[in-house]
């Protein structure tokens, strides 16, 4: 398991002022976890394939957090959550749907397919700094985490 010190955010999201805004959003609040980004659903993919126990970790840190658009080339946010829930490994893997689209049919698909929250991206850079503060203290500091990365269930005793 991950330190605190050393939780890595996945950021899946191909807009680039999108990803210049989260960014600057953590750091006004003054959260500074690794956030490793992938631009696409077949990156994502390929990224997560990639974290294994034999690989690179300094180029592939097994993230603890993935926030996924669904609006993506190449493989959208609901296939790349799809097969992170038919995987062992990622099963358990928070994902955090951060979209901007607050349509009720993809909110509810996002759901059946296993995203754990589904949030709008707010329009004012205020709003998300605050998005991202909740995010940090819900998901990184309050919430216990899952034992994610390994391939094999382990029995509840």
């Amino acid at each position: 398991m991950a330190t605190a010190n050393s939780y890595t955010i996945l950021l899946v999201e191909d807009d680039p002022n999108d990803v210049l805004l989260i960014q600057r959003a953590f750091k006004t609040a003054n959260i500074n976890f690794p956030m490793q980004i992938v631009t696409d659903g077949e990156a994502a993919i390929a990224y997560l394939t990639e974290t294994k126990a034999e690989a690179d970790h300094e180029k592939y840190p097994q993230p603890v957090l993935v926030l996924l658009d669904l609006h993506l080339p190449r493989k959208s946010g609901f296939e790349v959550l799809a097969w992170l829930r038919q995987q062992p490994r990622w099963r358990r893997l928070p994902v955090v749907i951060l979209t901007s689209s607050a349509e009720s049919g993809g909110i509810n698909h996002a759901y059946e397919l296993g995203a754990n929250t589904y949030l709008v991206k707010p329009v004012r850079f205020e709003d998300l700094v605050v998005l991202v503060r909740t995010l940090h203290l819900y998901w990184l500091i309050l919430s216990e985490k899952p034992d994610v990365g390994s391939e094999f269930e382990k029995p509840i005793s």
